[in-house]
């Protein structure tokens, strides 16, 4: 795991004032008296240097809320409530020329797809001197000059020669490292990398993380992670955000969060990753039931409680508040579950909040709450698969569709 922000030279306490703060805040899609609510309520901070992740599965708005941050939701999306603090400034309520300055010398984004954010028309070098003429004002010699130290600085070979490359001449590990250079050109403080790794083979997404890593170091650069991989998150950040149906169920340090989960979904993502054990296995590793919510989905209380194995009839009224999961180490996190299965002295009541008969929650596979939950199209996708829910016979071949939760292994 990656040394925490305060151990880096030059880089602030990690429990020193936040370079972003984000609070309350609330995305919606659609007509303003029936609106599709995609994040709510969600609140993070990111310390200067520090590298904080965001993981979920598909569909839980960890892409909504980095695009926030740099008011990139367009219509018919909108952000209809909270605040994006930077530095003692509200990015919400900024002109056209302070967002401007904004995204071009505090804040630098890493995009999905690297090939779809490259003109195809255009060479490496002018997207580069582009950029550098006009967030760093510079001539044209000094941009190509500073455009090719830039892809040497990222690690591409031959840099001279790459500068006057197309995009479709590049590799997608060289594409995502031309993408790293243009959003660090302006040296901003603030990097959101979206999915920085995605489709890229081990080797380069272990070559991009350790990127990240050093110019984080070298450059005193605060980031923000977007994974749907827990490894990825292990290698390079300091705490983690877990998101599930638009809210932040559970944050903390990533050591914490690895060893002593509080959240059942946290959890259930944990046990989900297969590890050097589990190779050659014939068991399958415990999966979520059911599917995550759509946004036409309302649930009252918990949005866990219909996938959850530990949940119980108060969880439908509790609100989706973090509480800390240690009221003596503030610094430990907190957690959106108010039953707690995982504390010492076993779960809690939610609505009484009083520890119940001291008696172990049980946990199956497909848990009553869940069971009742399940969806039509899930028990069709099983008739239509052949998939029962439970293992094969000896011998039995059995095809499914891989699900948003298998793809986080």
């Amino acid at each position: 795991m990656t040394a925490v922000a305060q151990d880096l030279p030059g880089v602030a306490d990690a429990t020193t004032d936040a370079l972003l703060s984000v609070d309350g805040l609330r995305v919606e899609f659609g007509p303003a008296d029936a609106p599709l609510v995609a994040v709510k309520d969600v609140g993070l901070t990111i310390a200067p240097g520090e590298i904080v992740g965001l993981i979920g599965e598909s569909g839980s708005g960890k892409s909504l809320t980095c695009r926030s941050i740099m008011r990139l939701i367009g219509a018919p999306g909108r952000v209809t409530a909270g605040t994006v603090d930077f530095e003692g400034r509200d990015v919400l309520a900024m002109s056209s020329k302070e967002l401007r300055d904004f995204r071009a010398h505090d804040v630098g984004m890493i995009y999905q797809d690297p090939f779809s954010s490259l003109n195809p028309v255009m060479r490496i070098g002018d997207h580069l001197r582009e950029t550098l003429r006009a967030n760093r004002g510079m001539s044209k010699a000094e941009a190509r000059a500073e455009g090719i130290a830039l892809l040497e600085r990222v690690g591409i070979p031959d840099p001279e020669r790459r500068y006057l490359s197309y995009p479709h001449e590049l590799s997608g590990g060289m594409r995502q490292r031309v993408m790293i250079a243009l959003a660090t050109a302006s040296r901003p403080r603030l990097l959101l990398a979206d999915e920085p790794t995605t489709a890229l083979d081990v080797t380069t997404q272990a070559q991009i993380l350790d990127l990240l890593t050093d110019m984080r170091r070298e450059l005193g650069m605060a980031v923000l992670v977007v994974s749907h991989d827990f490894g990825v998150i292990a290698q390079v950040c300091d705490r983690v955000c877990v998101m599930y149906g638009g809210h932040v169920v559970e944050t903390g340090p990533v050591e914490r969060i690895y060893a002593d989960p509080q959240h059942p979904y946290t959890k259930a993502l944990l046990d989900s990753v297969p590890d050097m054990e589990s190779a050659g296995n014939p068991v399958r590793r415990e999966g979520i039931p059911g599917y995550p919510p759509e946004l036409t989905d309302v649930l009252p209380g918990c949005v866990f409680a219909p996938r959850c194995a530990h949940a119980r009839p108060g969880c439908t009224s509790v609100p989706m508040v973090l509480q800390p999961v240690d009221a003596a180490a503030p610094d430990a996190g907190s957690t959106a579950c108010p039953v707690r299965p995982f504390s010492v002295g076993g779960p809690f009541d939610p609505v009484a909040g009083s520890p119940p008969d001291p008696v172990a929650v049980p946990v199956s596979p497909q848990p009553a709450a869940a069971t009742a939950a399940m969806t039509a199209a899930e028990t069709a996708a099983r008739a239509q698969t052949g998939d029962p829910g439970d293992l094969p016979a000896p011998g039995e071949a059995r095809i499914t569709q891989p699900t948003d939760q298998e793809s986080t292994r």
